[in-house]
């Protein structure tokens, strides 16, 4: 018998709040000086400073960024670096589930929320 075949596994956490697929992507930067950050989700509003804010927590910089939306599709591309270097394996790892997690849930919890 598979372990964890149950279907009825599913996490039940997330309540009703709809799932955004979003897929996040961290590849080396052509000139090797960065790494190259692409996200694919469904565009809202505040999502560009939502990813921002989750970049800076995690104490990544920014070089740039192009930020292209077709429809609701936002697709969102960053050169950033950690302490000036291209990313470590371990932090594309953190950078990949940390912006998963935010932009699956679709909204950041701020404590501006009533």
């Amino acid at each position: 018998g598979g372990v964890g075949a149950s279907p009825a596994a599913e996490p039940k956490w997330l309540g009703r709040r709809e799932v955004i697929p979003t897929t996040i992507q961290v590849e080396d930067a052509p000139n090797g000086a960065a790494s190259l950050l692409k996200i694919n989700t469904t565009d809202r509003p505040g999502l560009l400073v939502d990813i921002v804010r989750v970049l800076k927590d995690i104490n990544l910089n920014v070089v740039s960024a192009e930020v292209d939306t077709v429809g609701n599709k936002a697709q969102d591309e960053f050169f950033v670096t950690y302490h000036g270097e291209p990313l470590s394996g371990p932090m594309v790892l953190l950078v990949t589930n940390a912006l998963q997690y935010y932009l699956s849930l679709g909204e950041l919890a701020t404590e501006e929320s009533y």
